[in-house]
């Protein structure tokens, strides 16, 4: 997900029913665009289905410079089958 103006840019980006290819590109994309557009934190939304997703957003997540911290959600921010993440 890339786009020209960040003001247009969602606090959480939704990869529920992605395959695994359609996906990996989308997030770090996605963490680059919220970072430079002020996002203080967002969501990636993954689901819980069989993993996949979740590991590649946690892998993912884990090794970009521009994440301060990262957790699953809370109870009313979809559990663990969303990755909160904080920016520097």
């Amino acid at each position: 997900v890339s786009f020209d103006n960040t003001d247009n840019l969602l606090s959480r980006l939704d990869l529920r029913g992605m395959r695994y290819e359609d996906a990996e590109p989308l997030i770090s994309n996605y963490i680059y665009d919220a970072y430079y557009a002020g996002l203080k934190s967002v969501s990636i939304i993954h689901g819980f289905g069989t993993g996949v997703i979740r590991e590649l957003v946690q892998k993912k997540v884990k090794n970009n410079k521009l994440v301060k911290s990262y957790r699953y959600g809370g109870q009313n921010e979809g559990g663990q089958g969303a990755t909160i993440i904080e920016f520097e």
